[in-house]
Parts: C-alpha cells; structure tokens; sequence
C-alpha cells in the first residue's frame, strides 16, 4: 500500500530570519492579492517569494514569477537562509487553535509519499481538479524542483497509535510558531532509525485519502512523467517519484471540517417561482422555522435534523425551511449516476434535487457561479439575504470526514465545495526537494 519515507527537508535557518512567524504562509489556493502583498511586506525572506510570487507586465519566458522563485531559492540556500537537513526523518507537525470558543489539536506527520496513479487505488481522491491550477504549480515545480506547500492526506488508525506517537514529541518540540491568526505550530523532526522504520511499516498496510491538495498531487504526478519522458528511465528511489504529504488520523480529535454554505444570486422570475414548499415536497419533509430565530437556534435545529437524515436549510428574504430528505427524494437520488455514498451526501442533494432539478442550474452554472457564491460564517451568508446580495441562501451541515473517506473508497467525486479542513498546513516550515 502507501510507501511512506523520510526525507531531507529544506528549512529556514532560525538565526538567519529570526522570527519565523514572518516568513510562514498559507498555500498558494487560499491567499487572495492583499494577503500577498502583505507577505510580502513582512519580510524580505517570506516564503511568498516561492509559493505564490508576483506578477509584473514586463514578465518574459525567462524573467517570471516562476523563474524569479528558482533564483529566490538558489540565492537563499547559497545565503543560508534556507539549509536541508543532512539527516533523513519524519515531522511531527501539530497544530493548536480555536475555533467558535473551541480548542483544538491536530497532529500530523510530515514526509514524502511515492506517487500513485488514481487507478493504483493507494491515494484516493474525492474531488475534481481544474486546469488552470495545475498549470501554475507544474510551471513552479518544473522551475524550483521543490515541494513549498504539502498535500493534507487521511489514514485510518483506529487504535490511535501513530497519534500517541506523534504526540509524544510536541512537547520537546524543536520548532514553535504563533502565526498571524494566533494558531500554534509545532514541528520536530523524527530521525530514530527504529521510529523511522516503525512508521514506516505502519503506513505500508494502509491507504491515503487526500483531504486538500488534489491540484497539488496531480502535478506532482504529471512531473514525474515528464522527467520520467526526459530522462527515459526513472530509478525507483528518484525523488520526482514522491510528494511532500501531512499525514493526519481521519479520528484525530483535531480535525475539523466546516460547513459551505451556498449563497444564489441573479434567479430568473421562473426559478424562484419554483423554489416554494410545494416543489420542495416532492423530495424533502418540509418544516417552515420562526424568520426571528437567530443563528444559533437555525444551526441547533440543522444539527439535530441531520442527525436522523440528510438536511439543509433554505432562506429566502420571506422564508426559512428546514428540509429533511424523503423516501422520494432518497429514490430520486439513487437515479444518479453515482456512488450511494455520493447519494447521501447533504451537497449532492442540494446540487441534485434544488440547484439542478428545482432551480434549472447546470453543472456549468454552478461550477462557473455566476449564480453562486460560497461561506463558511453563518452570519455573512443571513446578512447577505438581509442586505439583498443573495436571494437564497442554503446553510448546511458540515460533511463528516467519514463521508469523505466513503466516496473516496467508492472512486466517486464530491461536488465543488464540499469541504473546508481547518485551519489550514502552513507554508514554509518543510520543503520538500526532488532532486
């Protein structure tokens, strides 16, 4: 199964950048243009340079942001700003945080992981990719032969024991780092050769679900078939062969999926005709709330509906349903085309049976959105009904991340948006080099 290795990982020198809170990022899919300018105002050594660099007007073929990534990296290794570990290992990586007046601790491991196609059934997807994404981190990772940002990956352990592992390094751990959202990270590398070798033979019986990352793996894929075409041959231990993962229990206590709501704007006359209690009964039971609750109240009564069946909310400006699929609804659905895990997802109804079916939408539409926006804050999403940004909006529950692992297993693919894992890996504490 999983071939699951250490590495020697490239990482800031501490004396050389002193706090490394300033040099840290997100990875490149969630900093928006003033995050990256802000990057790179912190510090002249910001890992922003090599994970989502600039773009200027005057860029050529060969003075790029890609480019200007290869000559950053060179110039900070060769400066000591950056310096690869001279011992293999693996990372402990914890991550400490609170989320609505809750705590949490996510552990995970950082290392390399070998390549395998979807078809190999070792890393397992849940989600499409799209192009344009993957063709910026291939033009990076062909410039820099580096990975900056790793994959989140699943696995399960159900006695735990790779987590109590783990754990037991955070508390002697060689890195500490408070980052601008004041989450803690913790980092130590693992160079017992027996823990290296335990670790290893743990992960070797297991499978690898991608929890975030999918555009990253696939690139990493379609770079080792071109240095495999360049070269002609591709030994086995070749580092273009791996990918830098952090690996988290799929039970970690830590492990927080939040919902994303869908907000609708722009409906036709037609649409919203067809979005009445009427309609939904065809496939939902249908239960009208009190326009006045507040939000706690709407998510109380979401959570506890979706305890017993699949369920959402549906707010207009003069309504609130809270709607619990039906023995029609759950026979229209097992019609698709997918998985019967796909078919109890709370996403694949909404998208199916109100976005598709009610609403008129296409794939298109809503994979385009140009009649959709998405949230995860409950209060962004009601005040955008309140303020006439939105005509709909659809709060609900979180996907369990056993949900996610059962489409995986079923070689099925989740509709855009379905999850959101919290808080995000961090940028710039391990770089994984494939050379």
């Amino acid at each position: 199964m999983a071939d699951v290795q250490p590495l020697q990982g490239i990482r800031y020198v501490p004396e050389a950048i002193g706090d490394l809170a300033e040099v840290v990022t997100p990875p490149f899919d969630v900093i928006s243009a003033e995050a990256q300018a802000r990057y790179y105002a912190r510090s002249p050594y910001n890992s922003i340079r090599l994970e989502l660099g600039q773009i200027f007007p005057d860029d050529t073929t060969l003075n790029n942001r890609y480019t200007r990534a290869a000559k950053t990296l060179a110039e900070w290794r060769m400066q000591g700003i950056l310096r690869q570990d001279t011992t293999p290992g693996y990372y402990l990586y914890q991550q400490t945080f609170a989320h609505d007046g809750n705590s949490y601790t996510r552990t995970g491991l950082i290392a390399r992981v070998r390549l395998a196609a979807w078809s190999e059934r070792v890393v397992l997807p849940h989600e499409h990719t799209l192009s344009k994404p993957k063709d910026d981190r291939l033009k990076l990772m062909r410039a820099c032969a580096t990975n900056f940002s790793p994959v989140m990956s699943l696995y399960d352990d159900p006695q735990g024991r790779m987590r109590r592992l783990l754990s037991a390094y955070a508390s002697q751990a060689e890195v500490h780092v408070i980052d601008e959202a004041q989450e803690e990270h913790r980092l130590h590398p693992i160079t017992d050769e027996k823990q290296i070798a335990l670790i290893h033979d743990f992960f070797a019986e297991r499978q690898l679900y991608i929890a975030d990352g999918h555009h990253r793996y696939e690139t990493a894929l379609n770079y080792r078939e071109e240095v495999r075409e360049q070269r002609r041959h591709l030994e086995p231990g070749d580092a273009a062969n791996f990918v830098m993962m952090t690996l988290i229990d799929v039970d970690d206590p830590g492990l927080l999926v939040l919902p994303t709501h869908r907000l609708l704007f722009d409906l036709d006359k037609q649409a919203l005709q067809a979005l009445s209690a009427e309609h939904l009964a065809r496939y939902f039971t249908v239960r009208e709330l009190d326009t006045t609750e507040n939000n706690e109240a709407l998510l109380q009564q979401l959570a506890q509906a979706g305890e017993r069946a699949p369920a959402f909310i549906v707010t207009t400006a003069e309504r609130v349903w809270l709607l619990s699929l039906n023995e029609q609804g759950a026979a229209r659905m097992a019609e698709s085309e997918h998985s019967s895990a796909w078919n109890t997802l709370d996403v694949a109804l909404v998208q199916r049976l109100v976005l598709e079916e009610l609403l008129g939408l296409s794939t298109a539409d809503i994979t385009a959105g140009p009649y959709t926006r998405y949230t995860h804050a409950t209060q962004e999403a009601l005040q955008a009904i309140a303020q006439g940004q939105a005509q709909v909006v659809i709060l609900l529950n979180a996907t369990p991340i056993r949900q996610v692992c059962d489409v995986a297993q079923a070689d099925d693919r989740m509709p855009q948006k379905s999850t959101y894992l919290y808080p995000k890996l961090l940028t710039g504490l391990v770089m994984n080099p494939l050379w």
